[in-house]
């Protein structure tokens, strides 16, 4: 199965990258690499990487193709940069999601938000 994790750079993506590539599934990888997202954290591991935002729908959509399913790391977590940053989490945390939600919908594909 293809399967595109998007935040798969971040510490909780990886690991769930690393099992579905030991699993032989092949892997998508989409990832802003912010302040949590590490390039480093996926080597050697087999996967397919797109530097991205997925509130970009060209990009996200772009990643996904070819997917069958979708999984939701990517997220803006920080309490703290929530304050200094609001106009920021809304963008990735709501939009985002709702650019991999319509894509998934349209797609008819499996779609988990984490």
């Amino acid at each position: 199965m293809r399967i595109l994790v998007t935040g798969g750079c971040g510490f909780i993506g990886s690991h769930f990258v690393r099992r579905l590539a030991a699993a032989g599934e092949e892997v998508v990888v989409l990832d802003k690499l912010t302040y949590s997202g590490n390039r480093a954290n996926l080597e050697g591991v087999p996967h397919e990487f797109v530097r991205g935002d997925i509130a970009d729908a060209v990009t996200a959509t772009g990643a996904a193709d070819g997917c069958e399913a979708i999984v939701n790391f990517a997220a803006e977590t920080h309490v703290d940069r929530s304050i200094a940053a609001a106009g920021e989490f809304i963008t990735t945390d709501v939009f985002g999601t709702h650019v991999l939600l319509e894509f998934a919908r349209v797609a008819g594909i499996r779609f988990v938000q984490v």
